[in-house]
């Protein structure tokens, strides 16, 4: 069983929800990032959410587009992000999903992109620029090597086209909470509660909501509702933040936040 499935039925029978940090891998170095996301599970993380560094992430906000930038010009490639999580999955079998362009795939194609990520030990991608109407052979091949693709679905995601992605998706659904790019957000949107709900009677597969999920009081309305948390931009801000201390520090004190969005959103 992919571990992905394995971790959301653990959690399903605990009736509590996943929680999802984002963390882009080799910002500030890529044995920071192996630290933090074995700090992050030691704080109670379910599974961690992996952005491979690219040059236009058209979905983020400036944190986060901020983190490739530094990761690329200290020399990420994503050979070395494959070697990173082989070592991890010496020490750990937390489910890890790349989120990834489809540019960086491109280059090795489907088959020779999913291959080299089961060889690393990734349990699942998504792809924020690559529509679904136009990766069916990307599922197909998934499929075949227990691998998941995670889909997209927003606010703005029509009823029929909802029915689309939630027919492909595998793994679980990454539902959008705002509309626009990743970022903090002091609020979010008053109808969330209801687009979570009419998206899970859709399906049977887990929802996790992101975009904008920035504090403990979010993590814990989320995750009333939604099988899954996920946050990004505040993680990273925090890792910006602490960017010129030792490492030790940086790693105790983003696993300190991290904790207390895990309090939030297990609450």
């Amino acid at each position: 069983m992919n571990r992905i499935d394995k971790k959301f039925q653990e959690l399903k029978a605990k009736k509590t929800p996943a929680f999802i940090p984002f963390i882009t891998a080799g910002d500030p170095d890529l044995q920071i990032t192996k630290d933090l996301i074995l700090e992050f599970e030691k704080r109670g993380a379910d599974i961690i959410e992996l952005g491979i560094p690219f040059s236009d992430p058209i979905a983020d906000g400036p944190i986060i587009q901020a983190s490739y930038y530094r990761a690329l010009v200290k020399g990420a490639k994503v050979s070395h992000i494959f070697d990173m999580v082989s070592e991890l999955r010496k020490k750990t079998e937390i489910p890890i999903v790349s989120m990834v362009s489809y540019s960086t795939i491109f280059k090795k194609g489907f088959s020779g992109f999913i291959e080299n990520s089961v060889i690393a030990g990734l349990d699942g991608l998504t792809i924020p620029d690559l529509p679904v109407e136009e990766n069916l052979e990307l599922f197909e091949v998934a499929r075949k090597h227990n691998f998941k693709v995670v889909c997209f679905v927003a606010p703005t995601t029509t009823d029929q086209r909802m029915a689309l992605i939630t027919q492909r998706a595998q793994g679980f659904l990454y539902y959008i909470s705002v509309v626009g790019i990743t970022g903090i957000r002091d609020k979010l949107p008053d109808d969330i509660i209801q687009n979570i709900n009419k998206l899970k009677q859709m399906t049977n597969i887990p929802v996790a909501v992101g975009f904008g999920v920035s504090t403990s009081e979010h993590a814990k309305l989320i995750g009333t509702v939604a099988d899954g948390v996920i946050v990004g931009s505040a993680i990273m801000r925090e890792i910006e933040n602490y960017a010129k201390e030792p490492p030790e520090k940086l790693v105790r004190c983003v696993g300190e936040f991290v904790g207390q969005l895990i309090s939030g959103a297990k609450g």
